[in-house]
């Protein structure tokens, strides 16, 4: 069986209600401009999470060269998707931010400001680094934080892609069996318990809480690991308020962060693992009738998903094949390839001739 590999964090998918409108803010603001996918099509494997029956819907996978993560940006197209019943805070069960990295947080918080953006004052975490809050359009919460690591850099672009997720869970200890013992976030930055000072602008950010901050000592390694480059998950646990789910009563692809995913390689000995660790998976594409391999339109692969202890859903990719150069008919066969060894960066730079210019956006 082959070993479990994980390259980084994928993307994270966001429901909005307009793939479009959501992707031009990103784009403008984040500098998301690569397009890996996009398509329009029923959503036939998630059943358990769309209330029994596919639903259509419209959804594009965004990534900018800078490095990090990408965004699925995911719209239903048959039905109004629907907004948290009550406004989201700080602690609520489930993926409340996710964190974008920045050469220069002074830089982009002054780019931001400029431009008159929803955004908190710079200040620190409980290590003395500096990042703020922003929010979209749309009610997502995004951090800023700083990063030296980059895949391609451009002074053109004030930050880079997701770079890991503030996650609301009800126990820390239990929820690090996932996010330490398979996902391999092993080293503790910080485990603090406090009312915190940075946490100040959010909604319900005067309680307390206990939050640990997550990296993972070992370099990620795999063929797309030097542009997703190594990520953070911060796990934050309410001392003094009351927390809810976030997609309590809603389905996956309702407005807001719906999952976190990453890039593997083993899928089978991952179905194993988590099985054994107590997260099985939910969602597994290869036992669909369609076949193992499951398509969309411009890539295809393997994915599954589980849940953590509060229901947040992590899904796992492996990629067969992604288009690099599309108008010359360049497709990138990932299952010829050593799985251990990353891709050249000659090739993952072709990728910005998929970039996605403004007027695509309109």
């Amino acid at each position: 069986m082959t070993k479990k590999i994980i390259s980084g964090i994928q993307q994270i998918g966001i429901g909005v209600t307009s793939v479009k409108e959501a992707w031009k803010w990103y784009k403008s603001n984040f500098g998301i401009d690569i397009r890996i996918f996009e398509e329009s099509a029923p959503a036939e494997y998630m059943l358990p999470y769309t209330g029994g029956k596919p639903r259509n819907r419209h959804a594009a996978l965004a990534i900018s060269l800078m490095g990090g993560g990408g965004f699925e940006i995911w719209q239903f197209t048959e039905r109004t998707p629907k907004a948290p019943e009550n406004k989201i805070k700080i602690g609520d069960y489930g993926i409340f931010a996710a964190k974008i990295k920045s050469p220069d947080v002074k830089a982009a918080h002054n780019f931001y400001k400029k431009k008159d953006l929803d955004l908190s004052e710079i200040c620190l975490d409980p290590k003395g680094k500096p990042h703020f809050f922003i929010t979209d359009p749309f009610g997502n919460v995004f951090q800023v934080i700083e990063s030296g690591e980059w895949f391609r850099f451009d002074r053109k672009k004030i930050t880079g892609a997701a770079a890991g997720v503030i996650i609301g869970v009800s126990d820390i200890e239990k929820a690090r069996k996932l996010y330490t013992n398979i996902l391999g976030y092993d080293e503790v930055i910080y485990d603090e318990e406090n009312v915190f000072e940075d946490f100040n602008s959010l909604n319900g950010g005067t309680c307390k809480f206990r939050r640990v901050l997550l990296r993972h000592t070992n370099a990620r390694i795999g063929g797309f690991s030097r542009l997703m480059g190594a990520s953070e998950i911060e796990l934050v646990q309410s001392q003094s308020c009351e927390s809810g789910k976030i997609f309590h009563n809603r389905y996956w692809g309702d407005l807001g962060f719906i999952h976190l995913c990453y890039d593997i390689h083993g899928m089978d000995s991952l179905r194993e693992e988590c099985k054994n660790e107590g997260f099985p998976f939910t969602v597994d594409s290869a036992e669909h009738p369609k076949g193992a391999s499951f398509d969309m339109g411009e890539a295809a692969g393997h994915f599954s998903y589980i849940e953590d202890p509060d229901g947040t859903l992590i899904e796992f990719v492996e990629t067969h094949k992604i288009p690099v150069m599309k108008k010359l008919g360049w497709y990138l066969n990932l299952r010829k390839r050593n799985p251990e060894k990353p891709l050249p960066n000659w090739i993952l730079k072709a990728l910005k001739y998929s970039k996605v210019k403004d007027r695509q956006l309109a």
